[in-house]
């Protein structure tokens, strides 16, 4: 049997929910991983158990900054994904998609690292066609309150195509649907992990508008299975590809789901639908399914119940 050496492979944004994640499974395959963060909404806590391993390196580093490294993969995952928090500081959310692909670009062409960027479904906006699949251009609000998130996604897009056109790098893109799972923030505002959240802690679930808007909802061992895929398959395939669960969810469908698991006595409670939310988000992911032989395994109900053992920990501390 022919013994491979290990890829040195960087993930930006390795520190935060999936990026740790994605750095557990490189780094239990053998390989020499370098991950890098600001810990703007990372957590070392989230990578702590790595820091001993041989072949786990992190750097405190800031990606709207250039970085010199030799590597030959890149996960470009540094950007804050919840509504709070790139909402927080809009300018800094959009330099990181946009300086931040630059500056990982400008790596791999050096270098001549293949390179994947955690692009969203942000991309496709409040869409006009359901579900949406990658041929869709979307119906993003470029002014308004989400656009630092969803219009730097796609700008980072165009400037990952842009260098595959221009200096033939290996690019891989993912459109990255709502994902969830151990090590979410849990006060980051998304929602499984805010009805979690407030079911525990026997809190009103907030729902948003009257609750009939949905979601599809991917446990996050699927997403790192479908990046690891994306990322090793055959050069000619670009992307962009959707990864997520198929499965729709209304809010208040969810919101029950989430009661039965914790065994919650919680109500729920209505506010406003917040600026530029989409009614329906759901991938196709037909490409997926073909070009990656990739589809997601782990149910909603299997999910959540994973999700809520990790919070009860994470609540009673």
């Amino acid at each position: 049997m022919i013994q491979t050496a290990p890829k040195r492979i960087l993930v930006t944004g390795g520190a935060g929910f999936v990026g740790s994640h994605l750095c557990d499974r490189l780094v239990n395959a053998g390989d020499d991983v370098v991950c890098v963060d600001n810990f703007y909404t990372g957590d070392k806590r989230n990578i702590a158990h790595l820091l001993a391993q041989h072949n786990f390196e992190l750097i405190r580093h800031d990606v709207t900054f250039p970085l010199y490294l030799e590597v030959d993969q890149i996960y470009n995952l540094a950007c804050p994904a919840s509504p709070i928090h790139y909402q927080h500081d809009p300018v800094q959310t959009t330099k990181t998609s946009v300086h931040g692909a630059i500056n990982m670009l400008g790596l791999a062409k050096r270098t001549g690292a293949r390179i994947l960027q955690a692009s969203t479904s942000e991309v496709y906006g409040d869409p006009e066609v359901h579900p949406q699949d990658e041929s869709y251009w979307g119906r993003v609000n470029p002014v308004g309150v989400r656009s630092c998130y969803d219009e730097g996604k796609r700008c980072a897009e165009t400037l990952f195509f842009d260098y595959w056109r221009q200096h033939r790098l290996e690019i891989k893109v993912a459109r990255i649907f709502n994902t969830y799972g151990p090590r979410m923030h849990p006060d980051d505002g998304r929602v499984v992990s805010n009805f979690i959240v407030q079911a525990l802690r026997e809190q009103p679930l907030t729902i948003y508008g009257d609750g009939s808007q949905t979601r599809s909802f991917c446990y996050v061992d699927d997403l790192v299975e479908g990046l690891i895929r994306l990322m090793g398959s055959e050069a000619s395939f670009t992307g962009p590809v959707n990864l997520g669960n198929p499965g729709e969810f209304s809010m208040l469908a969810l919101a029950d789901a989430v009661i039965r698991e914790t065994g919650s006595v919680s109500a729920t409670v209505f506010k406003p639908l917040p600026e530029d939310d989409p009614l329906q988000r759901k991938p196709d992911i037909g490409l997926a399914r073909k070009a990656l032989a990739w589809k997601p395994k782990i149910e909603l109900q299997e999910g959540l119940s994973r999700t809520v053992e990790y919070f009860r920990d994470v609540v009673s501390n």
